[in-house]
């Protein structure tokens, strides 16, 4: 009598199928949601990160950046800054379709400044653009 160890196919074939069983569960779950966290990352941006440091440049600086300085302004000291304390962001801020946000002072929408990204479809207008600014519907 052999008394060899190790699995049968059998036994390997169940651990396949639930594997696959548990696969086939899970993925459908998560399927979406990698935009869904590119989105939430945007508005996180817009909302929190990039605010912050426009506000903190207006408090050393009595004023937001123009729209001409624009962002940049938040990493590298323009011109017109007279108290400028900064860098006041790590990174030049990017959206995470890889282009850069627009930024507008004074705004259209907000009397200080707009901020916004283009969103999933990288074009501007539409609804899936996410602004600083609430949407009349």
């Amino acid at each position: 009598m052999d008394n060899k160890k190790g699995f049968t196919l059998i036994e390997l074939m169940l651990v396949v199928i639930i594997i696959g069983v548990l696969v086939s569960m899970v993925v459908p779950r998560l399927a979406g949601r990698s935009e869904e966290a590119r989105i939430a990352a945007a508005k996180a941006d817009i909302n929190a990160n990039i605010s912050v440091a426009l506000d903190l440049f207006e408090l050393d600086n009595g004023k937001y950046p123009t729209t001409d300085e624009g962002l940049p302004a938040l990493r590298a000291k323009p011109g017109s800054a007279s108290n400028w304390k900064g860098p006041y962001l790590k990174k030049e801020p990017v959206d995470p379709w890889g282009k850069k946000y627009i930024y507008r002072s004074p705004g259209e929408h907000n009397p200080d400044y707009d901020l916004y990204s283009y969103g999933p479809d990288v074009k501007e207008g539409g609804s899936d653009d996410i602004t600083n600014w609430e949407e009349k519907k």
